[in-house]
């Protein structure tokens, strides 16, 4: 029993080490492989072995001069992708091991390829430092061996050693014994893509929420130095033209995502007037002709409006031509009613893909139901209001909390490409504002402060939200 429990302790060991290993992908700060300054900070080990472009875009001069070697940073290149590959095979091990004999057996020799694999990479990027430092110029590159080398080298040691106790403790598998896993460790793998790219690209970039609190310019490195506090939330209150703008943009996001709450249930009446549509070939065309959009870029949409509603476009023509209008008319110029309008392109790009989860929601309705409702002499008006709506209304009370969740969160695009000089007032969001601040304007701390609040106030709505359904309904969503 003993025995058991001290290799359960290593399996969990051996399971910890391979996720810790595999999320060092990502991380640029503990990239191995960045062996001089030239070499990007935002660059991580996964993007040295998967762009080349990228690992040697600020080498061009050394490169030329040959002062670094093209060789020297191919190498650097594929001991990047070893580690890789490396890390994946090791990661795949460690999947493998929750099942039985067999797949613990493969899954340490997984891991065991993998660590070795690693520990190849390893030395190649060892050998690529030696071959820059060695240079006639070694002060135009700036050769360092970065502090988190020895620390990988010794996880991927240690993930050889573990593989190597993990195959010999595995047992000897019967002949003929198939695969096999229980059902809640295969479960959890499929889930767990889901969870890495969450973690990944939901959580990650949280991390960024730092430049907040220093006084950083691109280019810069962030220290005690630069370091200012709580400096940009303060200037969103005490800078008067600040604090002009913050609520001009607040009262355009609010009445954008105001307007687009009140107009919430329309998929859901799409989607119940769409189930009614008796012909199936007709009721698929209406439903490919309206989710299609959904897939069409806003780019492409502010084109299809320019070919329209421009000075030379349709709708100009066809008026001059019938001799209504003198000259055309630009209406994409014209800065009233931006909301509507902005409502309105949103609702046709978007409304028949939303409609689809109610579509779904309709098709899990008992339809004995119906049946019952029929032979009660229910009308199909009747049977809508009745039955088919009360059936989709959990399903709308939840998007509905989500969208409140969301109501600082418009996005940027579909306002960037239909702003213009007679609407920005009225058109710019919260979104687009700080992508303004932060790209345009190189205020990134400023621009990183303003949707760090962004992101708390959407958390409080949340939980304001789901309190008041908790209140009225007596149901909740977190």
């Amino acid at each position: 029993m003993d025995k058991t429990k001290s290799t359960n302790k290593i399996y969990y060991l051996y399971r910890i080490l391979a996720l810790f290993i595999f999320l060092l992908l990502f991380f640029p700060a503990v990239n191995p492989a960045r062996i001089s300054s030239l070499i990007s900070k935002s660059t991580s080990l996964l993007t040295t072995g998967l762009s080349y472009s990228r690992l040697v875009e600020n080498m061009g001069r050394p490169l030329k001069k040959l002062w670094v070697l093209p060789s020297t940073m191919q190498l650097l290149r594929y001991s990047a992708v070893g580690i890789d590959i490396g890390i994946c095979l090791a990661a795949a091990g460690a999947c493998l091991s929750p099942g039985n004999r067999r797949c613990k057996k493969l899954g340490g020799f997984l891991s065991l390829a993998g660590g070795i694999l690693s520990l190849i990479g390893m030395i190649g990027i060892r050998t690529s430092y030696v071959q820059i430092s060695a240079t006639e110029k070694p002060d135009k590159i700036n050769p360092v061996l970065p502090g988190s080398y020895v620390p990988i080298l010794i996880m991927f040691a240690l993930m050889i050693l573990l593989s190597l106790f993990l195959i010999l403790t595995a047992g000897k598998a019967e002949k003929g014994e198939p695969f096999f896993m229980e059902e809640k460790y295969r479960l959890f793998l499929l889930l767990l893509p889901f969870l890495l790219l969450t973690l990944v690209f939901s959580y990650l970039p949280l991390w960024g929420l730092r430049y907040a609190f220093f006084d950083y310019k691109a280019g810069d490195t962030l220290s005690m130095d630069n370091f200012v506090g709580f400096k940009w939330f303060t200037m969103l209150i005490r800078n008067a033209q600040t604090r002009k703008d913050i609520l001009r943009v607040l009262k355009n996001t609010l009445a954008m995502s105001g307007l687009g709450l009140l107009t919430s249930w329309c998929p859901m009446a799409f989607a119940i007037f769409l189930s009614e549509i008796k012909n199936a070939r007709f009721r698929r065309i209406v439903q490919t002709f309206t989710t299609i959009p959904n897939f069409i870029s806003w780019v492409l949409v502010f084109a299809i409006a320019f070919c329209i509603f421009s000075t030379d476009g349709f709708i100009s023509s066809m008026m001059i031509n019938a001799g209504i209008w003198e000259q055309g008319k630009n209406f994409l110029m014209d800065g009233s009613h931006t909301w509507l309008k902005m409502l309105l392109w949103g609702m046709w790009k978007g409304l028949g893909w939303s409609a689809i989860i109610y579509i779904a929601g309709i098709s899990g309705i008992d339809q004995t139901l119906y049946e019952a409702a029929t032979v009660d002499g229910a009308g199909r008006f009747q049977r809508m209001w009745h039955i088919t709506v009360p059936g989709l209304m959990p399903t709308f009370y939840v998007l509905f909390l989500m969208a409140v969740a969301g109501a600082l969160n418009n996005g940027l695009d579909q306002y960037l490409v239909f702003e213009n000089t007679s609407n920005t007032s009225a058109i710019q969001v919260l979104d687009l504002y700080v992508y303004k601040m932060g790209i345009v304007n190189g205020s990134i701390p400023f621009s990183t402060a303003v949707g760090m609040l962004k992101s708390v106030v959407s958390v409080i709505l949340l939980f304001f939200a789901n309190g008041v359904s908790k209140k009225l309904r007596g149901e909740t969503i977190i």
